[in-house]
């Protein structure tokens, strides 16, 4: 797989890409933000995964993910240092896939590009179930992967309309979170919990529904349907 690497620490990028090429990928090092954008026009060879480290001399990592995400729908894995639940929710507002929190390891790190990189090759752009699902003022689209709260559209990323998704066909029914951590990511491993939290924050947000998915604690999450 092909990956691009977004690190102006030329040390740090050395390091990594010597443990990437030991896994199979083939590293290419963008050392700003827009050698970056550079590597990224239509005609360059595809990249299976960007891996961006938000802390960039020449723009804002934030700015650089909004960016790449107009410009390509490769997965994007952010490196940050920022853990609260607001930062990442605005790094997955702007198009990011997954996020890394420093100083991480290097196994689970390599267990995120593994994850985002199969959940993509998956996505065939429609998802199962019936066509159009409708509750309330909120309208899923199924084979346009389009989502519309009274009648304005909203802005998803793909897993976040995947979990959106799942938990649509089955209203009120409780999704475990390893059912859910499955079917949307399809992987086991139990680092994916804390993305699994981050994309729910995020939904709530963007659907201004805060009651539309519930956390049952200790179990999953279940979608309620609003009141006709």
């Amino acid at each position: 797989m092909r990956l691009l690497l977004v690190e102006d620490d030329n040390h740090v990028a050395a390091a990594l890409s010597a443990v990437l090429a030991r896994h199979g990928f083939e590293v290419t090092h963008a050392r700003s933000g827009e050698e970056a954008l550079q590597a990224l026009v239509p005609e360059s060879d595809g990249f299976g995964v960007v891996l961006l480290d938000l802390g960039l001399p020449d723009q804002d990592g934030y700015e650089v993910c909004g960016k790449i995400r107009k410009r390509t729908a490769t997965p994007v894995i952010m490196v940050t240092a920022r853990a609260d639940v607001r930062s990442r929710i605005h790094g997955l507002n702007l198009g990011a896939d997954d996020y890394v929190v420093k100083p991480y390891d290097t196994g689970e790190l390599l267990a995120r590009i593994h994850a985002v990189s199969r959940r993509t090759a998956h996505d065939d752009g429609s998802a199962p179930g019936e066509e159009l699902v409708l509750l309330g003022p909120v309208r899923i689209e199924l084979p346009n992967r389009q989502v519309t709260v009274d009648g304005s559209a909203v802005q998803l990323t793909r897993k976040e309309f995947d979990l959106l998704a799942l938990l649509a066909q089955r209203p009120g029914v409780v999704f475990r979170r390893e059912q859910i951590i499955s079917e949307v990511w399809r992987t086991s491993w139990e680092g994916t919990g804390r993305t699994l939290e981050v994309h729910v924050a995020s939904l709530r947000s963007k659907l201004r529904m805060p009651a539309l998915i519930e956390t049952v604690r200790g179990v999953g999450y279940r979608l309620v349907a609003p009141a006709a």
